[in-house]
């Protein structure tokens, strides 16, 4: 790993939550919920595994230099569906989070939004950066047109 969460193991899992918002519910809901969640997460995990997390709400925008599936311009899922990952030192603290007393009302607070139910799907991270500094991406291209064939 080279620092994008530091405190992450070697061989962390990442677990991806997908969130599709009932029309009934707004995004606001969502954060609030979500809000909850993640502290008590942080309160009573983060010595127990938990190494960090991050929420992302659909935009709406589509890659069409980075996708190939068709030429989209739009998301139907704009502003209704969100990822929430989060990283851990092994997929067993991860299951013993959720089994906690604490999680688990809050767990169902959020799921309460989720149109879809819910998946969560655990990932092994292979690879995690930071972004190079001025000065390193510098360096780096440097290095590259010396010695690159």
């Amino acid at each position: 790993m080279t620092g994008l969460i530091e405190q992450l193991a070697d061989d962390g899992i990442m677990t991806v939550n997908r969130v599709i918002l009932k029309p009934e519910y707004t995004v606001d809901d969502l954060q609030e919920r979500v809000a909850e969640l993640c502290e008590n997460v942080k309160t009573y995990h983060s010595d127990t595994g938990f190494a960090g997390g991050l929420v992302a709400l659909n935009k709406g925008l589509v890659s069409n230099e980075g996708s190939t599936i068709g030429k989209p311009v739009d998301s139907d899922l704009k502003g209704r569906e969100a990822l929430i990952v989060t990283f851990w030192d092994s997929f067993e603290q991860h299951e013993a989070s959720h089994r906690s007393k604490t999680f688990q009302p809050l767990f169902k607070k959020v799921l309460e939004l989720c149109e879809n139910g819910n998946e969560e799907l655990a990932y092994e991270v292979l690879w995690s950066g930071k972004a190079y500094s001025a000065e390193q991406a510098k360096a780096a291209r440097a290095a590259k047109l010396k010695f690159a064939s």
